[in-house]
């Protein structure tokens, strides 16, 4: 089935073109890496999925469902989102709450805003949102104020929240950028477990391919906006990078020693703990 579906999506920011003409095609289940260098349009294509972004021309359909066309973005896009996660690059927690609250916006969708307002949780609701902090390592943590954790424990709670949302699609804008490269293997390791064991579809922007190599059996591959390649990730050599992106494929390429990566990567959590809403 086919979940993300993009049809000759465009958009220009002034005179300069941002997406060209962009179409592709998910499948539920599917772990996608968005690759491309600084500027190519992966975080512009991603804000058009969710709807974010108004795109000048082309469609956009999540899950079924319209998110935009022709640059009208859907009367419903509210009830597409809340099936629909974004992680982002700098984690968007609310610094001053606990750690446990931030993780329990991702339930926001589906009760009252005056029950939120007044810290009004089910004994349900919480005990998914521990659950899902259990999940990704930090459980200890759910009392801490978020601008306590480190950058990578600060982006295992934005995927907790995407747990506790109960996200089907997970679209993931750099979530890796900032981290050392130890964290970025945990989280992409928990994205890869999320795909593998709850079936969530991932779409995650990287810059590089060795993560892709590592987490991503499908890369697509963007430039100056416009999608230069789509297929296996195994087929992606240096020299097919240096083709498609000249100089630029320098920015996609990392040390070959990078920590983590060369070895076996252990389960962090051999048995899944929540279920798929």
């Amino acid at each position: 089935m086919v979940v993300i579906e993009v049809d000759k999506l465009s958009k220009r920011f002034g005179a300069k073109p941002a997406l060209r003409e962009v179409s592709l095609q998910v499948e539920r289940g599917e772990m996608v890496a968005l690759l491309g260098a600084s500027g190519s349009g992966k975080s512009t294509l991603l804000r058009h999925l969710n709807g974010l972004h108004r795109g000048d021309a082309g469609s956009v359909h999540l899950l079924d469902r319209e998110v935009q066309a022709d640059g009208r973005i859907a009367a419903d896009v509210r009830a597409t989102r809340a099936r629909v996660a974004m992680i982002f690059q700098q984690f968007n927690l609310v610094d001053r709450l606990p750690v446990l609250s931030n993780v329990l916006a991702g339930a926001l969708h589906r009760m009252p805003a005056w029950r939120w307002a007044l810290g009004r949780f089910t004994e349900a609701e919480l005990a998914r949102a521990f659950a899902a902090l259990e999940r990704v390592g930090i459980g200890a943590c759910a009392w801490q104020r978020a601008s306590t954790l480190s950058g990578g424990q600060q982006q295992r709670a934005a995927i907790s929240r995407a747990l506790v949302q109960g996200a089907e699609i997970i679209l993931a804008d750099e979530p890796i950028a900032s981290l050392d490269p130890e964290s970025s293997r945990r989280v992409m390791q928990l994205l890869a477990e999320l795909n593998r064991e709850l079936g969530v579809t991932v779409m995650v922007s990287l810059h590089q391919i060795d993560y892709a190599f590592a987490f991503c059996p499908r890369t697509i591959a963007l430039r100056h906006g416009e999608v230069v390649y789509d297929g296996p990730t195994t087929a992606l050599s240096n020299e097919r990078l240096q083709q498609l992106y000249g100089t630029q494929s320098e920015e996609l390429l990392l040390p070959a020693q990078l920590p983590g990566l060369k070895k076996p990567v252990p389960a962090l959590h051999p048995e899944p703990v929540l279920q798929a809403a």
